[in-house]
């Protein structure tokens, strides 16, 4: 018992130092953020994105039927490109027992009437062979001509839900599969068959849908290992393609209001019930905001400068001026307040303003085991 609770007491220690120290960052944060918000505001980096920026532009999003991939490929098609919406079949997907769910062929359609042009493709992105087909039909179709590629196909939801907070040795071992074989190696081979067509042409950009799950500990072992690897995949695929022109990040959206998310804050509000993990959602972003970031950098021709980056869409909204599609502004995973807010410390986080952030770095340094 002695010992369990000085481990404890040495824990929440812990926790208290890392808000000691985000306290003292505090002032230094508010400087340098002010500073670099003026900048964006006033230099060539802060970009006027015309409506219809991407057209001509050949662009893949993989699981696009709903949620963040859907919010992105509408975004692209508004944009002006011609949009390939990947997924899978519905008697396979969520969406057979989920009705209020978007299909893949309303996706599609709603590109198009945005003024895009949205094609849906029915791919199994745990089946590598299909992937390769896929992509040989974009090089046979468009020449050879592949402008963006965004990786967000996802098939461990439910899978998640179901291990959430439990122990990795309670899980059955193949839980590593089902989170990471879509969301992590499914990833490669596409980002390897994109920049074979990107790198003949010259230019590119492709973007990693990832989490603050690859920063600290989320939902399980197996989710946090690929989201860490996920980023590491941007930074040294950055490396090999940045003299070849072809631009690869990564991008954490914050807590986003998908359809299940909503499906759940509804049932939650009619039940009179309160979820901490469902609350956090109540102010998060919609869909198509990670979806506005995409578009912003892929229509800026100095994204070059961020390849190999790790970036958060708030902070590419604050860069290149855009709100979400609601007009809010949503809270960033940097934010002092956000931060303490769902630490524990609520009280606290009322007193400090929503535009003081902590520096990217220091995020990564109080994770560091080093």
């Amino acid at each position: 018992m002695h010992g369990r609770r000085g481990a404890d007491e040495q824990t929440r220690g812990g926790c208290r130092r890392q808000v000691f120290l985000g306290t003292i960052v505090y002032f230094w944060c508010a400087v340098s953020d002010g500073i670099q918000s003026s900048f964006c505001l006033y230099s060539s980096n802060f970009l006027l994105i015309s409506a219809m920026a991407l057209t001509g532009q050949i662009a893949i999003v993989t699981g696009a039927s709903r949620g963040i991939g859907r919010g992105i490929a509408l975004q692209l098609g508004q944009a002006g490109a011609t949009v390939y919406v990947t997924g899978r079949k519905p008697a396979e997907s969520d969406a057979a027992s989920e009705n209020y769910l978007p299909s893949l062929e309303k996706t599609a359609k709603e590109i198009t009437e945005r003024g895009g042009k949205g094609i849906a493709a029915y791919v199994d992105h745990s089946n590598m062979e299909e992937v390769k087909q896929f992509f040989e039909r974009i090089e046979r179709d468009h020449n050879g001509q592949l402008d963006i590629l965004v990786n967000n196909a996802y098939s461990a939801v439910k899978t998640i839900m179901e291990t959430a907070d439990k122990p990795f040795y309670e899980c059955r071992p193949e839980i590593w599969d089902d989170i990471n074989n879509v969301g992590l190696r499914n990833h490669y081979f596409c980002s390897v068959y994109a920049s074979r067509m990107m790198v003949n042409n010259g230019s590119g950009l492709i973007v990693n849908i990832s989490s603050a799950g690859g920063l600290r500990y989320l939902f399980n072992v197996p989710y946090g290992v690929g989201k860490q690897a996920l980023d590491r995949m941007s930074a040294d695929m950055a490396v090999e393609l940045k003299p070849k022109n072809v631009c690869v990040v990564s991008i954490w959206p914050g807590a986003v209001r998908t359809e299940l998310i909503t499906n759940m804050l509804d049932s939650q509000k009619a039940g009179g019930k309160t979820n901490e993990r469902i609350d956090i959602f109540k102010d998060g972003e919609t869909t198509e905001y990670p979806g506005k970031a995409v578009v912003a950098l892929a229509s800026d021709d100095r994204r070059m400068e961020k390849t190999g980056r790790t970036l958060i869409t708030a902070d590419i909204g604050s860069e290149y001026g855009f709100r979400d599609i609601d007009g809010r502004d949503p809270p960033n995973l940097r934010s002092l307040s956000f931060l303490l807010s769902h630490s524990g410390y609520t009280q606290a986080a009322q007193w400090v303003p929503l535009w003081v952030k902590v520096p990217g770095w220091f995020l990564w340094g109080a994770s560091s085991r080093l």
